[in-house]
Formats: C-alpha cells, sequence, structure tokens
C-alpha cells in the first residue's frame, strides 16, 4: 500500500506542477495579448506621427518657398523704395512661421524616434514572452507525459494488486 501511496502522492504533485503551468501558460498567452496590443497600438501612432511629419515637411516647403518669394519681392521694393515697411512684417510672420513649422518638425521627429524605441522595446518583450510561453508549453507537455506515464504505472500496478 505504501507504494500506491507514493504513486499517488507523485501523481497529485504532478497534476499541482500541470495546473501551475497551465496558470502561467494563460497569464504570459494574456500579456502577450497584451503586449502585441500595445505594440499595435505604437505602430498606428508611429504611422500617425509619419503622417503628421510629412505633412509638417510639406507646410514647412511651403513656407520657405514662400519666405524666398517674399524675400526677392522685399528685394525689388527696396530697389523702388515703396512699401518696405509691410513686406518686412509680412517677411518677419514668414519667418516666425518657418520657425514653428520647424520646431514642430523636429517635435513630430523626436516623437517619432521615441516612439521607435518604445515598439522595438515592446517587440523585444513579447519576444521573450513568446519564449517563455514556448517553455511553459513544453513543460506542460512533458509534465503530461509524465502524468499519463505515471497514471499508467498506477493502473498496472492495481491490475496486479487485483491479481494477487
Amino acid at each position: 500500500m505504501s507504494q500506491l501511496e507514493g504513486i499517488k502522492a507523485k501523481m497529485n504533485q504532478l497534476r499541482e506542477e500541470r495546473e501551475e503551468a497551465m496558470a502561467k501558460f494563460e497569464q504570459l498567452a494574456a500579456k502577450v495579448k497584451t503586449l502585441e496590443a500595445e505594440n499595435l497600438a505604437k505602430e498606428q501612432e508611429i504611422t500617425s506621427l509619419t503622417h503628421k511629419n510629412q505633412l509638417l515637411e510639406t507646410d514647412a516647403e511651403k513656407f520657405e518657398t514662400n519666405l524666398r518669394e517674399t524675400k526677392e519681392e522685399l528685394s525689388r521694393l527696396r530697389q523702388s523704395g515703396t512699401q518696405n515697411e509691410a513686406l518686412q512684417r509680412r517677411l518677419q510672420l514668414l519667418e516666425e512661421e518657418a520657425e514653428e513649422s520647424d520646431r514642430n518638425t523636429r517635435e513630430v521627429n523626436e516623437k517619432l524616434r521615441q516612439t521607435d524605441v518604445k515598439a522595438g522595446h515592446y517587440e523585444r518583450k513579447v519576444q521573450a514572452l513568446e519564449a517563455a510561453k514556448e517553455q511553459s508549453e513544453e513543460k506542460y507537455e512533458e509534465m503530461s507525459k509524465k502524468y499519463a506515464q505515471v497514471k499508467k504505472e498506477l493502473e498496472d500496478f492495481e491490475i496486479q494488486i487485483g491479481n494477487i
């Protein structure tokens, strides 16, 4: 009977280990899903920031073109000596707009860089969790095989005991 109790204890221990492995597996799977959702959100944010960056760069090019044209116009008007003050104000406003656009472009580029870094970090986390998940699955399969083996041994033992 002592050997039977030992086998039953071993089966209980294996059952507990299997349950712990399953709980860990489910926890890791949930964490992977969360990280994948965060990764998707970050990728969408990158796409959005990239688009915004393109728009800002287009605006910056327009402002620079407008600024260049205004400077040329100002140069021509200086020669004629009329409307100089109005054009200088316009030039100043355009320069301020260009500076603001450059500042916005730099901010968006910085946010894009930070988002790229975060996305890389989350991708590494997802890979690590997937590796942990695979290990848990392998351990679960191993424990299931051990459980089946011990169960078979117990059944064989019970048959032997029954035959005695």
